[in-house]
């Protein structure tokens, strides 16, 4: 692994970065550009714009192509990730399948990871062959099998790191080694589940780094909306692509999720140690079989998440004893939890996969992905650490 100093989203960066000097009537607070289209002065002024010379530079014509509130966002994210640049979409998978249907063409092939997002699986598996895009799926981070993967018609391997909701961490620079020696490969991960206050994925070689902000950016349960962060010229053609597909971000929305970005480090380093505590007190619980966790020792990931993350993030999944009747009794027991799908909120949320992720699936369908229908993963919210830990411990006990 690269012995390159890490650097991280700090708190103060959290609250500042990508933010501009100085806001319209000096206000502190960042405003709400509400809008869908923007007025020019005169015939010679659109003139000047359409060709590039007008002197405001980040001014737009039309809302589907840019809003200030919604720049604000994208510059911020860019900065958080150390990248050039970044565009805002309506969703994060709206952020993931733009990128796809900007970089691919029919007669090329995609290599992701099993332990990818069921959405984004679906996606790869599912639609892309419909115009004519192949895929092969490789175990969770194998890099092994990812290079056997890879053919000349490559153009995109996918991973996530940690993945969801076994939190298996993939070596981003080895991986993007591994690409690089082969050409005209592109690596897009995946780290909503890291943040940037725990891993910086293009630092280690990725080419782009997609976010559901809806999670931990925006942190509040209360806004759905993704981001792509990478090199300006991957950046100029998905922000083309948005303005054809038409996945854009409302500033409204915006707003909500730089207001959570700016408590970014505090929510997540609390997440990180709440996590961390409950994992261990859950490992070797007699009622439990396993956990999850990427900085438990015992974790297949440990050595990797040491060495390229700040922290282990805000989710721990752990199966318990007594198959999914016993898993499902846990769930509706656990005082503080709601239950509930997402995560990277204030609030602590529960769901057992088997049910709310993959309730049409049948049991040797979950065996397939590898998905015990004992398995409960738990997204811990910003309470109190103890009585998070109290509160699982109480419903394993009941």
């Amino acid at each position: 692994m690269s012995n390159t100093p890490r650097r991280f989203a700090s708190s103060t960066d959290a609250v500042h970065a990508g933010a501009p000097r100085e806001r319209p009537h000096h206000a502190l607070a960042h405003e709400v550009a509400q809008t869908a289209t923007y007025t020019f002065a005169n015939t010679a002024e659109l003139e000047r714009y359409m060709r590039g010379e007008d002197p405001d530079a980040h001014r737009e014509e039309y809302g589907r192509y840019g809003n200030p509130t919604v720049r604000e966002l994208e510059q911020r994210v860019a900065e958080l990730e150390g990248a050039d640049d970044a565009v805002a979409f309506s969703s994060g998978m709206a952020a993931t399948t733009s990128v796809l249907f900007t970089l691919l063409k029919a007669g090329d092939h995609v290599v992701l990871f099993r332990d990818c997002y069921r959405r984004t699986r679906q996606l790869v598996t599912q639609f892309l062959p419909r115009f004519g895009v192949e895929h092969t799926v490789v175990p969770p981070g194998d890099l092994g099998a990812m290079e056997r993967a890879l053919r000349d018609s490559t153009r995109l391997v996918i991973s996530e790191s940690p993945t969801n909701p076994f939190l298996y961490c993939v070596e981003l620079d080895r991986l993007a080694q591994i690409v690089r020696a082969r050409g005209r490969i592109r690596v897009l991960v995946d780290s909503t589940l890291a943040t940037p206050v725990n891993a910086r994925p293009l630092a280690l070689g990725a080419d782009l780094v997609v976010h559901s902000a809806t999670k931990y950016l925006s942190g509040h349960n209360d806004v759905l909306g993704g981001v792509v962060a990478g090199p300006s010229h991957l950046v100029g053609l998905l922000r083309e692509a948005r303005g054809v597909f038409g996945a854009v971000l409302d500033p409204h929305a915006a707003f909500l999720i730089v207001r959570g970005l700016k408590s970014l480090g505090l929510r997540v380093e609390r997440q990180n140690a709440t996590a961390l505590a409950v994992a261990r007190a859950l490992e070797g619980h007699p009622k439990v079989r396993r956990v999850f966790y990427p900085l438990l020792e015992s974790h297949p990931s440990y050595a990797i998440a040491n060495a390229q993350m700040q922290g282990g993030g805000g989710m721990v999944s752990f199966v318990v004893n007594g198959g999914r009747a016993e898993a499902a009794r846990v769930v509706d027991r656990c005082r503080i939890a709601k239950i509930a799908a997402s995560f990277g909120g204030l609030e602590t949320l529960i769901e057992q996969p088997a049910i709310m992720c993959y309730f049409e699936l049948s049991d040797e369908q979950l065996r397939a992905l590898e998905i015990d229908p004992a398995l409960i993963r738990l997204s811990v919210g910003i309470e109190d650490t103890q009585d998070v830990i109290d509160s699982v411990l109480q419903a394993l006990e009941d």
